[in-house]
């Protein structure tokens, strides 16, 4: 997350738009081209979302060898890797999501790998868990989400899921 707030804030302040922490934290887990219509709409400004939307991508995957795992859930992942079904669902659009796994070097220790461009709902609706749920063909009721965003929890929790937040185990990027 602290890579993508990088990225975000690079990004829109060449487009005139503000995104602080607080509210990029706030929308964590909504698909890129959403937050910038939001935004853009919010604030009054006119921009080519699609266009936009490649440059924040651009704008992360510039920064991709900086992205660090939250090393409690790898290490809960590294534990259960191949003995129990697991999955990546995530608000982030394919792309970036399979670079950012092989980036990290576990793309390969999931079964399941759920992006925004797979579901037509997107957080806080369910949708990414339980179709991550689907292809790992274990019931809802016995998953168990790691999730870094208020939003995240609520679709996990409409998903009728076991939640973790896992924002506690580490510190957002502060703009002091």
């Amino acid at each position: 997350m602290p890579i993508h707030f990088v990225a975000w804030c690079a990004t829109m302040e060449r487009f005139g738009i503000e995104f602080t922490e607080d509210r990029f934290y706030s929308l964590g887990g909504v698909p890129t081209e959403e937050i910038i219509r939001l935004l853009s709409r919010e604030q009054d400004v006119n921009v080519d979302v699609a266009q936009v939307a490649e440059q924040k991508e651009l704008a992360f995957l510039e920064h991709l060898s900086s992205v660090a795992p939250v090393e409690p859930v790898l290490s809960i992942a590294r534990e259960y890797r191949g003995t129990l079904p697991m999955a990546v669902a995530s608000g982030s659009c394919g792309d970036v999501l399979h670079k950012t796994l092989r980036q990290l070097e576990i793309f390969d220790w999931f079964d399941a790998i759920v992006s925004s461009d797979d579901t037509e709902r997107h957080k806080p609706e369910p949708d990414v868990f339980l179709h991550a749920a689907k292809l790992l063909g274990v019931e809802p009721v016995h998953c168990r989400v790691y999730e870094d965003t208020d939003i995240g929890i609520q679709a996990a929790t409409a998903a009728g899921m076991q939640c973790v937040d896992v924002r506690p185990l580490y510190l957002p990027r502060s703009n002091d």
